[in-house]
């Protein structure tokens, strides 16, 4: 009696031990909303930095470290698209500030990798 209940704890024990374990999955809808989330950071830091007299350069800069800042250590940022992050400043900065003019490629500089 006490051999078959060691017999199937032994089972049950080698049968746990013998699946594999897989990485958290994300979904496309959790890593666009953190993109979405990354791009209302950046255009509000932006703009607030823009109506407080900061000169564009210096709000561009700001912009770029505080969001990298707060950012920097997410599980989600190597999931991110940049193409689709930087359309989403743009258009974020173009509804919110009417920021028309802002140089795409100053965008570089933001980045998340670890």
């Amino acid at each position: 009696m006490i051999r078959n209940i060691l017999n199937i704890l032994l089972s049950l024990i080698l049968i746990t031990l013998d699946s594999p374990v897989y990485s958290i999955d994300f979904s496309a809808k959790t890593v666009e909303n953190y993109t979405l989330k990354i791009s209302r950071k950046f255009s509000n830091t932006y703009c607030n930095s823009i109506k407080f007299g900061i000169s564009d350069v210096g709000a561009l800069k700001f912009s770029i470290g505080e969001t990298n800042k707060e950012f920097a250590k997410n599980k989600l940022n190597k999931f991110i698209d940049n193409e689709f992050l930087k359309k989403n400043i743009l258009l974020s900065l173009e509804n919110n500030c009417q920021i028309f003019d802002f140089p795409e490629n100053e965008l570089e500089n933001l980045s998340f990798r670890n």
